[in-house]
């Protein structure tokens, strides 16, 4: 099956500008001609190797970084050490860092050429395997997944959302006792065993042609954590209490089940993955939230995009068609959400602009929302071309909005991030001439230990280096940070930890959107309207 698309390049970056705000078209133009998106790509990629745990390989990169947490399950009787830190701190959480790994994942399911034109896939391929080693760690038994590992003077003071972390110093330094939390049949923990699910069988796709065997490692892991995941149901912050002041579950398990069928639909083709989607598409809400943001919690606008793209590919039976129709609907919401043009539904039907054309969601660490939107937008424009027939997105209330237009919104969030904004700022560190300096990192804001390698406390970390006014003296090179609020304010502090802190799975979507713009930036000449794509998972030749 194959599938062109033509775009108007130039129409698209004037388009893309024109929606940040009150500008020419020449300086909507000269705006995005300024980004290097070659040099994003390969730094987000660098921002992964900072958040290792574990011991490091040869070819570690950031070099400022080294060994920790190599005693990680030992208590506990098990080898947990490896995987990736979720943020500033040193707590590896099993759900996040689960969701961390399918957007990456998918970034190369949609765009893994253009990584590979930029020389890049390597690094790419060995972020994801990063955390899928330590999902089969991790995976000690078919009903038995190690969802939790945490440094115990580490946590946020609970009782305080003001107060910062009780203990601030290098993962080198790490000392303290590292507990560990599981999830199983009676403690289940159906969401974080569910997205894990998802993360090896999306992956289990990515590596099916470069390393058969691994692949099938990790679909076999897939299946098993999907089948304890749907047999054993529970919310795993009920399981594991320690996890609700960081990552609860706020949206259930449901979201979970359903992401983690339709991932495993496209890994392995079995109509009873899909069957199980359509079943349980009422009483799971797939078919019933009409949702406006999609985070490492709530899935379901991911779910929901994932089905209409099978309905629109024509990867279906016909007993699915009107349930896949019913997702497509809901998928749609969340679209024209994006782009402001529900017009029902009330004041929530619409997500929120800054006056700087940036999607708000909330103010702790919004640009995860504006990433993620970028992605599943530009993904669903690529749905929307490849369907053929001039489809088109259907908004709530009347209105349409078509894929050039569906993409154009992804890129000037993607372009916001760079830099086009208010500030003129780029919240990928590292990039551009202003970026964040005082990331609220620990790892990034002490001396590296390398080059000093005296032991660094929790107290001492704080007295001596937290709250020093100068940049840190690592650039954690690829992060993006929390980012601005509602009118498009951000203060550079090292406290400010709702805007300055950065996650792995804010950059993980930026990935596969980075490269595809790459190649649309590299174009010949303006006047060119298409460039071929073909992508890695189906052979399919693609024109944006």
């Amino acid at each position: 099956m194959r599938w062109r698309r033509v775009v108007d390049v130039a129409a698209v970056v004037v388009a893309t500008a024109l929606l940040m705000g009150a500008v020419t078209a020449e300086e909507a133009a000269a705006a995005a001609a300024r980004h290097d998106y070659e040099e994003a790509l390969r730094k987000s990629l660098l921002y992964f190797e900072a958040q290792r745990s574990g011991r490091l390989p040869h070819g570690q990169r950031v070099a400022w970084r080294d060994h920790s947490g190599l005693t990680d399950g030992l208590e506990q009787g098990v080898d947990l050490v490896g995987g990736y830190y979720d943020a500033g701190d040193h707590v590896k959480f099993g759900l996040p860092m689960a969701f961390t790994v399918t957007m990456l994942s998918w970034s190369l399911l949609e765009y893994g050429d253009d990584v590979a034109a930029a020389g890049e896939l390597t690094h790419a391929l060995e972020s994801i395997k990063w955390g899928t080693d330590y999902f089969i760690k991790a995976h000690t038994k078919p009903h038995e997944l190690w969802a939790e590992l945490i440094l115990l003077h580490g946590f946020d003071n609970v009782g305080d959302g003001d107060t910062d972390h009780y203990c601030w110093q290098r993962p080198e330094d790490m000392t303290t006792s590292r507990q560990a939390y599981k999830v199983d049949r009676r403690r289940p923990g159906s969401d974080v065993a569910g997205e894990t699910a998802a993360a090896m069988a999306a992956a289990s796709i990515v590596f099916r042609q470069t390393n058969p065997h691994y692949s099938h490692l990790l679909l076999h892991h897939a299946q098993q954590l999907f089948e304890f995941a749907d047999t054993y149901r529970g919310k795993y912050d009920s399981s594991i209490a320690e996890v609700k002041s960081y990552y609860a579950s706020v949206s259930g398990y449901h979201d979970e089940l359903l992401w983690a069928a339709l991932w495993l639909h496209r890994a392995t083709g079995r109509a009873a993955y899909l069957d199980y989607v359509v079943d349980n598409a009422d009483e799971f809400g797939g078919t019933g939230w009409a949702i406006t943001e999609f985070s490492w919690d709530v899935k379901y606008a991911g779910v929901q995009i994932l089905a209409a793209r099978l309905l629109m590919r024509g990867e279906h039976e016909e007993r699915h068609r009107e349930t896949l129709e019913r997702y497509r609907e809901k998928a749609e919401h969340y679209v024209c959400a994006c782009m402001g043009r529900n017009a029902a539904g009330g004041a929530d039907a619409n997500v929120e602009r800054s006056p700087g054309g940036m999607l708000y969601v909330r103010q702790w660490n919004n640009m995860q929302y504006v990433t993620n939107a970028a992605f599943l937008l530009s993904a669903y424009s690529d749905y929307l071309a490849g369907a053929g027939g001039g489809e088109v997105a259907t908004c709530a209330g009347g209105g349409s909005a078509d894929a050039g237009e569906v993409f154009a919104v992804a890129r000037a969030q993607v372009d916001y991030v760079l830099g086009s904004n208010p500030r003129g700022m780029s919240y990928l560190v590292g990039y551009g001439e202003r970026f964040p300096a005082r990331v609220h990192h620990r790892a990034a804001s002490i001396v590296p230990y390398k080059d000093s390698k005296e032991f660094i406390g929790c107290a001492q970390g704080f007295d001596d280096w937290f709250g020093r006014r100068s940049a840190n003296p690592n650039v954690v090179v690829g992060a993006i940070v929390g980012g601005p609020d509602r009118r498009d304010r951000f203060r550079d502090d090292r406290e400010n930890y709702m805007q300055t802190e950065a996650c792995t799975y804010n950059t993980a979507p930026m990935v596969g959107m980075f490269a595809m713009l790459n190649r649309l930036s590299r174009q010949e000449s303006p006047s060119t309207t298409a460039t071929t794509r073909s992508s890695p998972e189906m052979g399919l030749s693609v024109n944006r």
